[in-house]
């Protein structure tokens, strides 16, 4: 089932994204970090209404952000469509227990079908340029990489831009 989430699952979110930052850092991907995401973006995330759970069995099992709000690092990147209408998906996780189960697609496949019923024109989103699975989950399903933006906190590295015209 995937639900709103609310203040009682931010335990359960933030062992769950570091879990995933220790595995990726275990693979030599260091998207994530001490800094990034942290308990109080989860507490604003889910103030805004824009954080989602995957539930099962009373274990969350991935999350996803849904949001309108375009981030300022974002302006530089010519779009593919313009600037208004769009839904921006950030901080998409799911525990390194259950990676390989299909769920990063349950989430992916839901927030479309959510952007589709809503009328968004598109979707956008970026990910790190050093996790080339990611790149690949969302290649394979029709987004196009369209520039680079930075987080230095997160990285040296940039992170890839991407689009999906719905």
């Amino acid at each position: 089932m995937i639900r709103k989430a609310d203040f009682s699952d931010i335990d359960p979110i933030h062992k769950l994204t570091r879990a995933c930052a220790k595995a990726m850092i275990a693979k030599g991907i260091f998207q994530w970090n001490e800094h990034y995401p942290n308990r109080f973006r989860f507490q604003k995330d889910i103030e805004l209404e824009e954080l989602y759970v995957l539930e099962e069995e009373n274990m969350i099992k991935g999350i996803i952000v849904l949001t309108e709000l375009m981030d300022d690092e974002y302006l530089p990147i010519e779009w593919l469509t313009d600037n208004t209408n769009n839904l921006y998906i950030h901080r998409l996780a799911v525990h390194p227990d259950h990676w390989g189960n299909g769920y990063a697609q349950l989430l992916m496949s839901w927030a479309e079908a959510n952007a589709l019923k809503n009328g968004y024109q598109s979707i956008r989103l970026d990910t790190f340029s050093q996790n080339k699975r990611n790149q690949k989950f969302y290649e394979t399903r029709g987004y196009k990489k369209l520039g680079d933006i930075f987080f230095p906190k997160q990285s040296e590295y940039p992170f890839h831009c991407y689009e999906l015209v719905l």
